[in-house]
């Protein structure tokens, strides 16, 4: 799977909290999620992305509760996938169940807002159109791609059982 948008950068520590404010956790709909997502960080952001767009953060993304609306909101937000220096470990394994791509990319502070990146999951290559750049990570295992590709585990349960 490749894919292709423009970076919206921000730091170290993105917790669930930012991601998706609490008072939205009522709502279970990823479109609704995803036009209140980041908004505490940026309020805007919903109304910036562009379908394909990419979130880049630095260490630590996702940290805090262990709430799968987050990486909901990211995806209802247009989001086709989350590049960071590393992610928490309970946002890794929501964002794979709800079929929202995650890279771990050492180099990602080196992106900048608004940078053109194209990704290639399987291979596990960004590159940075902008500025010239290619970045090496894991590969997304071919599993992981199929969980991607039908829309999470619920709904790669449901074809394959």
């Amino acid at each position: 799977m490749i894919i292709k948008g423009k970076a919206h950068k921000f730091g170290d520590d993105v917790n669930t909290d930012e991601i998706i404010a609490a008072r939205y956790l009522n709502l279970t709909n990823a479109k609704e999620l995803g036009s209140h997502c980041m908004e505490t960080l940026e309020p805007n952001f919903s109304k910036e992305v562009s379908a394909g767009d990419i979130i880049v953060g630095g260490k630590n993304f996702g940290c805090g509760s262990s709430r799968e609306h987050a990486p909901l909101a990211i995806k209802g937000a247009g989001i086709f996938c989350v590049i960071a220096q590393n992610f928490a470990r309970i946002f890794f394994r929501n964002a794979i169940n709800i079929g929202l791509p995650i890279l771990e990319v050492d180099e990602a502070k080196e992106i900048n807002n608004l940078d053109l990146l194209k990704v290639d999951l399987a291979k596990g290559e960004v590159k940075n159109i902008t500025q010239n750049k290619t970045y090496l990570s894991s590969g997304f295992p071919e599993f992981m791609q199929e969980l991607v590709n039908v829309g999470g585990l619920m709904n790669w349960v449901k074809k394959n059982v």
